[in-house]
């Protein structure tokens, strides 16, 4: 199945599309049938759209007179940029796409789905108003929308223009013909074909393609063609303006039931007069201008000769270019080899500094700890001394306790109190017995008494002091093995102190120091996260 495309530009008329009212070529009872895709107040659209960027171009704006209070009405009164434009899309015609048959419903449903991805294919067309028309003797779709651009840089920052738009989407105006708007026409045609292919159905193109061009920009593709056939101007004016009377003639039996089209068409044929009279102005521009083109023309040789001859220097200095860049790729290759090792010999070395750096701080703790240890042994060397000299004295305390006691016993030989009186002349011996001997012996029984438990007493403290100097020796002599222990291992810590010092020579010691502060603050940054761990973990 092949059918064709028709894609004209809309005068705009809202009230038609919504059909708030009714044209004499529009059968009411169908009107059920139409799909309205969307419809929103044109003024909310431009308060939506351009409210903020008018805020911003107003605060910058140091002169009332040149703020702008309505965008909407501005752009109405003006005459650079339309409010919004329409653009309406046909599949066939009343004869092979009928509304009333079953090619009309495929129409509608080929249609439907070529609106549903309109606007994601426009993103710079606000689609305010789309309406797909059942109730005619041909299914045609209405899209109106406000072309529009951000980020520009005069006026508004966000401003209706619909070349712009256009430009913005990938299209770029070329000869007359060829216009963004033009440009923009075929390709949605190309879109909405690739829609039928979906369902079966071909485009059949019949003719010339620009069917979709108002009659305005028909007619300026003539004269762009006119003025390309210089030696044939009078000949092709007279049968473009056949062509015309013909195609007015056929636009108006076929929009003669739309009043607003029919003046379109007239308002063309009168533009395509003036365009007919500028195209006859601008031949002799032409004509006037052809000499200087060749004299432009031979200067341009000669500046071509010359831009060959630099071309070819170009070419000797690229080469020369190219080689020294392979030198130097491979100097750099070269060079990121060395990198590579020296950066693997510097992991090696950040590694074994962060091993020897642990294993520092562990010989820093165990050296702190040994000499803890050394200063308590030291004070209890000191206290053991003390304690010595204290028992030394108390033994030649006792020493002289039993000088006194023998010198005491000797007292006793030699005393006159100790002696055994003899009895006297006149004196009995039950008398000599009572009165002398027994209270002598008395009192030798109780002076042996005492002795004898002081010397038991002395014997214990003896054999206590003895013990004690024995634990004592035996102390001193532990706490020197520990004293010689320490010294040894103080010996090791200085000897790994300075295989330190001899790493950081080698390496640097900025880099090294660097290393450890980079490893302390790890481990701070470790032990925080515990600490934060450990504290939300127990709530």
């Amino acid at each position: 199945m092949e059918r064709t495309i028709s894609a004209m530009i809309g005068k705009g008329s809202v009230n038609h599309n919504t059909r708030a009212f009714t044209a004499k070529n529009v059968d009411k009872n169908r009107s059920a049938d139409n799909v309205e895709f969307c419809q929103e107040d044109i003024k909310q659209v431009y308060h939506k759209l351009f409210d903020e960027a008018r805020e911003r171009y107003n605060a910058k704006q140091k002169r009332k007179d040149r703020m702008i209070d309505n965008y909407y009405e501005k752009i109405r009164r003006g005459k650079q940029e339309k409010l919004f434009h329409e653009v309406i899309f046909q599949i066939g015609n009343k004869d092979d796409m009928n509304a009333k048959n079953e090619d009309g419903l495929l129409a509608k449903r080929i249609l439907t789905e070529f609106m549903d991805e309109f606007q994601a294919r426009n993103p710079n067309l606000y689609v305010f108003s789309a309406h797909l028309h059942m109730d005619e003797e041909t299914p045609h779709l209405h899209i109106d929308f406000v072309p529009y651009i951000t980020g520009s840089k005069r006026g508004l920052d966000t401003r209706v223009s619909l070349k712009s738009a256009l430009a913005a989407e990938g299209f770029a105006g070329g000869t007359r013909g060829a216009t963004e708007l033009n440009q923009w026409i075929a390709s949605e045609k190309q879109e909405l074909a690739t829609v039928m292919e979906r369902y079966g159905v071909e485009w059949l193109k019949k003719g010339t393609h620009e069917k979709h061009l108002s009659v305005l920009e028909f007619e300026k593709k003539e004269r762009a063609k006119e003025v390309a056939e210089l030696d044939s101007q009078k000949q092709e004016i007279s049968s473009v303006v056949l062509q015309l009377g013909e195609a007015v003639s056929v636009k108006k039996q076929e929009l003669q039931n739309v009043t607003i089209e029919k003046e379109l068409a007239e308002e063309a044929i009168q533009k395509a007069n003036e365009e007919r009279t500028i195209a006859q102005q601008e031949k002799e521009v032409l004509l006037a201008g052809n000499q200087n083109l060749r004299m432009e023309n031979t200067r341009l040789e000669s500046r071509k000769d010359r831009l060959r001859m630099e071309n070819h220097d170009l070419k000797q200095k690229q080469l020369q270019l190219q080689t020294d860049n392979e030198e130097l790729e491979q100097r750099n290759e070269d060079l990121q080899y060395k990198n590579s090792k020296l950066k693997n010999v510097n992991d090696q070395l950040s590694a074994d500094n962060h091993t020897l750096e642990q294993r520092n701080d562990s010989l820093k703790s165990d050296n702190q700890a040994l000499r803890q240890k050394y200063n308590d042994l030291q004070q209890n060397n000191v206290q053991l001394e003390k304690q010595q000299n204290e028992l030394k004295s108390h033994i030649e305390q006792i020493v002289q306790s039993e000088q006194l006691l023998q010198r005491d016993v000797r007292k006793y030989d030699e005393a006159p109190e100790w002696q055994l009186p003899g009895p006297g002349a006149f004196a009995s011996a039950k008398s000599f017995r009572e009165k002398v001997v027994i209270p002598f012996v008395n009192k030798l029984k109780t002076l042996i008494k005492n002795l004898t438990i002081q010397c038991v007493r002395l014997k214990e403290e003896v054999l206590q002091l003895r013990k004690e100097k024995k634990r004592l020796s035996d102390d001193v002599e532990f706490y020197k093995g520990k004293i010689k222990d320490m010294s040894d291992r103080t010996e090791l810590l200085q000897e790994k102190a300075d295989d330190l010092e001899r790493v950081k020579r080698y390496a640097g010691a900025e880099q090294i120091d660097a290393i450890i502060r980079k490893v302390k603050e790890q481990e701070r940054t470790e032990q925080q996260i515990r600490r934060y761990d450990r504290s939300y973990g127990t709530r």
